[in-house]
């Protein structure tokens, strides 16, 4: 039997990993299977783990005020000494691009386990663009004995980097297999409090959906993001609902430009349940997230890519996304043609998504089994 750890620390990993999580806990014949959290993010991650109906077998809780990537580092890899020496599994599984992945992959190696990286070959090729997410992939590209790719794309970037194919499997993502099932979940759910609260926002209206958090458009990316934003909500008869990161350099700009537009909405962080029914209500979907690059189109909803650059290159040349960057021109009309042609937006939100078909964590336990 082989013994699998799977580790990650953030709520965007642990939406990718919980199919995982999942598809090698059902072959308990075959693996032991543990689940290890760092809290990289506290709140947001149990949300997910409650959603999911994952406990952690063990906890680092590594949040605190703060935090910089200098000491998350360090205390990932010092909180995952004893984990790793007292369950010594055969591999282990971390997930992206985070500070937890790219920290655990290191550590795991250290311990002299094999690395399996969930999402690998993802590039800008621009080591800040995004910032550290790139490195952090590409150093965990490096240690990793196992790439589990999501696109053909993804693969033929680790081919380039002289990965061996034989280690490489293409799977599709893990985050399509956790959407299929997750909109079922909220379908499931449909009149508990929280959607009730949603639906007493949204109403009856046509709903544009804003997420934006990276570090690269912290200061003049974030005015021109919420310059554009109230330019869109003037010109739109339905309401652009913007859940607010916690980040004060997202808040600040944010509520000073935005929080007096009556038809905007701004509201806390979601739990995911509720940002996936927010996402199969909206219309029209502006962010800076890699996930809901790969989410909404699945759902048929256009994306705004508010990024110079992107990993997901493969969304763009299918047309299901439009990047836009931190542009108030580019963002405000490319919303607003959307909102009003109304057969340009039919064709792109009847466009294929090129990231899967909700298997991908079923391959990667075969390939193990």
């Amino acid at each position: 039997m082989k013994k699998v750890l799977i580790v990650f620390g953030t709520r965007p990993e642990a939406i990718k990993m919980s199919p995982v999580v999942k598809a090698f806990q059902k072959e308990n014949l075959y693996f032991e299977t543990r689940v290890c959290v760092t809290a990289q993010h506290r709140e947001m991650l149990d949300q997910v783990l409650d959603f999911f109906d994952i406990t952690p077998y063990y906890d680092l809780d590594l949040m605190k005020p703060n935090q910089n990537l200098y000491s998350l580092t360090g205390d990932i890899i010092n909180g995952l000494k004893p984990v790793l020496e007292e369950f010594v599994p055969d591999v282990v599984l971390v997930h992206g691009d985070t500070t937890t992945s790219a920290a655990t992959a290191l550590a795991a190696f250290y311990a002299g386990s094999k690395v399996g990286h969930v999402e690998a070959g993802l590039r800008t090729y621009n080591k800040l663009a995004p910032f550290p997410e790139e490195i952090n992939r590409q150093l965990t590209g490096r240690i990793a004995d196992y790439h589990f790719a999501p696109t053909e794309k993804s693969k033929s970037n680790l081919l380039m980097e002289q990965i061996a194919e034989e280690s490489i499997l293409v799977t599709g993502n893990t985050v399509i297999d956790a959407l299929f099932e997750s909109v079922e979940r909220v379908k499931d759910n449909i009149d508990n409090d929280l959607i009730n609260s949603l639906e007493k926002i949204v109403g009856d209206h046509e709903i544009v959906l804003v997420t934006g958090h990276r570090r690269e458009n912290f200061g003049d990316g974030f005015l021109n993001i919420c310059a554009a934003l109230k330019e869109i909500a003037l010109n739109f008869n339905g309401k652009v609902i913007y859940p607010v990161h916690l980040n004060p350099n997202v808040q600040k700009p944010v509520h000073d430009i935005l929080g007096d537009v009556d038809n905007i909405k701004l509201i806390d962080p979601l739990p995911y349940e509720g940002f996936v029914w927010m996402m199969n209500r909206s219309k029209i979907i502006i962010t800076d997230s890699g996930g809901v690059q790969e989410e909404a189109p699945s759902l048929g909803k256009p994306v705004l890519v508010m990024r110079e650059t992107t990993e997901r290159p493969e969304a763009v040349d299918a047309g299901t996304v439009i990047l836009v960057g931190a542009d108030k021109n580019k963002i405000s009309s490319e919303a607003i043609d959307l909102i009003k042609d109304s057969d340009r937006y039919k064709r792109m939100s009847a466009l294929h998504n090129p990231y899967g078909d909700g298997k991908a964590a079923e391959r990667i336990v075969n390939f193990f089994k």
